[in-house]
């Protein structure tokens, strides 16, 4: 998925601005126009999606001192200078300190147009190298952070990903404790934005007023004890990410202001009327569909068909048992550390109990067997192996033969020579079952 490129315009003449602007729009070329270099640098981060056009003769900060600005805040960002008639001393001078062209007036807003449309198509080649070194670079980071070889768990991982860096919102999906606010950190981190807000927000459990000024801040006077303007999370999470846990519990009064902002990318605090442009990745994470929610209306449909741009869905652990081991031995080793304790001995026996547990209360739950196997206490305490109602005999047999295949093929590295040995069963037989469930 990528993003769309855009065009942020600089220029104090209304009517230069509004004729660029115009040609812009016309060759379908997304474009921000302002009328000095003080508003664009609120504008600018590292990794904008976009290229520069700014006139060199502006009021407040010239186009040559934005253009070194620009170069020190990106320098692969493009930056098309326009001058006037007798600057070209000032345009060899851009040319020179990293201008990507000059446009000379009075110029044609044709060739105007196709020199942006060369800056954009390198502009996109870089961010597009960037996004797969960054992509590259984090693999192994990201398969440290969401453990599991399962298919399940590759398919999550691959999708953060795919869509880390483009600028669309997501929603997680995912019982209790099935890891929805570490995939949110992910897409986090691995985003061009990674270095800006990542703001959370649990909506359950908050009575509308504090929610509202939670999400929307609010103006000193704005109700009884708000004695000074407070910086709601929206705002505070703009360049960068909102994380809204829980979102099925939020009350239809917010999902209508919710829906609003996520539409016009503005908001108004709490006795205000002025708008605030905002701009940050919303991810949504719930622990029931919305959809069907949606469907028995107790949730808004036009913000579930907003939020569900990217949907993430989480396995519960009992659909990918052949990860607990992994987890498990994970939890036991950070919790050994925590508490200063040599990390207890795992054996088979007690790893296939470990896999037989249906752990409803998933990766919290697991974690919190590791704490107190970590501390000597509760390890011989396992409940007998439990089988969820909803699974039949053949589907129980197939993920413990699938679990435990998988758990001995990590051990063995993927070497299936060694696994068949290891398991007493034949090379081809291995292989039709590795298969079959999805392991190679």
């Amino acid at each position: 998925m990528k993003t769309q490129l855009s065009v942020l315009l600089i220029e104090d003449d209304p009517n230069v601005r509004l004729g660029c602007e115009q040609a812009m729009q016309l060759a379908a070329i997304p474009v921000v126009a302002v009328a000095s270099a003080e508003e664009a640098q609120r504008l600018l981060r590292p990794d904008f999606a976009g290229v520069v056009v700014t006139d060199m003769r502006l009021p407040g900060m010239d186009g040559m001192a934005l253009l070194r600005w620009v170069f020190q805040l990106d320098p692969n960002l493009p930056v098309i200078i326009i001058t006037g008639h007798g600057d070209v001393t000032l345009a060899v001078e851009a040319m020179r300190s990293g201008a990507y062209d000059f446009m000379q007036k009075p110029f044609s807003t044709g060739d105007l147009v196709d020199v942006v449309r060369r800056a954009l198509e390198k502009r996109e080649l870089v961010l597009e190298v960037e996004t797969l070194r960054r992509r590259l670079d984090h693999r192994d980071d990201l398969e440290a952070r969401l453990i599991g070889r399962s298919p399940q768990m590759a398919r999550v991982r691959q999708l953060i990903l795919d869509v880390a860096d483009a600028a669309v919102d997501v929603l997680i999906f995912g019982e209790t404790g099935t890891g929805k606010e570490m995939v949110a950190r992910c897409l986090h981190d691995l985003s061009r934005a990674g270095q800006e807000n990542y703001v959370a927000l649990n909506c359950g459990g908050m009575a509308d007023n504090l929610l509202d000024s939670e999400l929307f801040g609010h103006e000193a006077g704005a109700f009884t004890g708000a004695q000074k303007r407070r910086v709601g999370k929206i705002e505070y999470a703009n360049g960068g990410t909102l994380f809204l846990d829980e979102v099925e519990s939020m009350p239809i009064n917010m999902q209508i202001k919710l829906l609003r902002v996520l539409q016009e990318r503005v908001i108004e605090r709490l006795g205000s009327n002025l708008q605030v442009p905002v701009s940050c990745r919303v991810v949504a994470a719930s622990k029931d569909d919305l959809k069907v929610l949606a469907e028995q209306g107790k949730f808004r449909a036009d913000l579930y068909y907003r939020l569900n741009v990217v949907r993430i869905e989480l396995p519960p652990l009992r659909e990918r048992r052949e990860d607990i081991p992994a987890l498990y031995d994970e939890f036991l080793l950070q919790a050994a550390k925590r508490y200063n304790r040599p990390p207890p001995p795992l054996s088979s026996d007690y790893l296939r109990r470990l896999m037989a547990q249906d752990w409803p209360g998933n990766i919290r739950e697991l974690r919190n067997a590791a704490d107190c196997h970590a501390l000597g206490i509760g390890r011989d305490a396992m409940p007998p192996a439990v089988s969820s109602s909803a699974q039949s005999l053949t589907e129980a047999v197939d993920n413990y033969e699938r679990g435990l295949l998988a758990n001995e093929f990590a051990r063995q590295d993927g070497n299936i020579a060694r696994t068949s040995e290891a398991l007493k069963i034949a090379r081809t037989t291995l292989h039709d079952k590795l298969k079959k469930y999805g392991l190679i």
